[in-house]
């Protein structure tokens, strides 16, 4: 049998190598959250998308990894959209974040600590998919790591209208959860599906396993009664032709 808590290990060491050791404890408490109700983990899950999406929080956390390892327990079509729905909303609302302190500072987002400490070039990058894209780009970028961090603060800065931002940046944050919550849903179905597979045919394999012993078990004693019984049935078969055929 496949422990469940197996792909938790899986996940919490891709993070160790993707976002180091900081990661691990994260990992550990958001396993433990796991098994709590869902109405815990539903915020849980939407506040950790949040500090991803918003500009330089993601940075702390290893959002998608909490969304996945929380995302383990939306399995069931109910569960399933209703973490999609919160995630992504909460995805667009640490957008906004972005956007408007893009608005409030405008070409000074640039010189900023949070842009410099997730590099300029990438807040270039952004700046160029805006030009080419327009407020599409909030969508486009938002499976790019990083760049999908500053593209909401540039659409900010670059006077993107809000009424375009808006619907971009939603539907940017249901692609986000549903790629991660996705990936989480579908670890704990499979897992628990495998789980009770295995199962199964653990006893479908002791069934078998016991008939086989069995039938061994009773032809062997058969050929140990015959093998009893031949002495005197072969004299018996000797001697009745000899008797039958013998003339007087």
């Amino acid at each position: 049998m496949v422990p469940f808590d197996d792909r938790i290990g899986i996940i919490a060491r891709s993070a160790r190598r993707r976002d180091g050791d900081r990661a691990v404890w994260i990992i550990e408490a958001l396993d433990a959250l796991r098994g709590m109700p869902y109405a815990v983990v539903l915020p849980v899950a939407a506040l950790l998308a949040f500090a991803e999406s918003g500009l330089g929080v993601g940075t702390l956390f290893p959002g998608e990894t909490a969304v996945v390892v929380l995302g383990t327990a939306a399995v069931g079509t109910p569960r399933f959209a209703l973490m999609l729905a919160v995630v992504g909303v909460s995805v667009s609302a640490g957008d906004h974040v972005g956007y408007w302190l893009g608005r409030r500072y405008g070409e000074r987002m640039r010189e900023t600590s949070a842009v410099r400490r997730l590099g300029v070039e990438h807040w270039d990058r952004a700046l160029a998919a805006l030009r080419r894209h327009g407020a599409a780009a909030v969508f486009l970028t938002r499976l790019v790591p990083v760049v999908r961090t500053l593209v909401p603060a540039a659409a900010g800065a670059s006077r993107v209208p809000y009424l375009r931002f808006l619907p971009a940046s939603l539907l940017g944050g249901l692609v986000w959860a549903g790629v991660y919550v996705g990936i989480g849903a579908f670890a704990g179905a499979s897992a628990r599906h495998l789980e009770s597979l295995v199962g199964r045919i653990g006893w479908i394999v002791l069934a078998v396993a016991s008939a086989g012993l069995a039938a061994v078990l009773w032809r062997r004693r058969r050929q140990r009664a015959a093998a009893g019984t031949q002495p005197a049935g072969t004299t018996a078969g000797a001697d009745t032709p000899s008797a039958r055929f013998t003339l007087p």
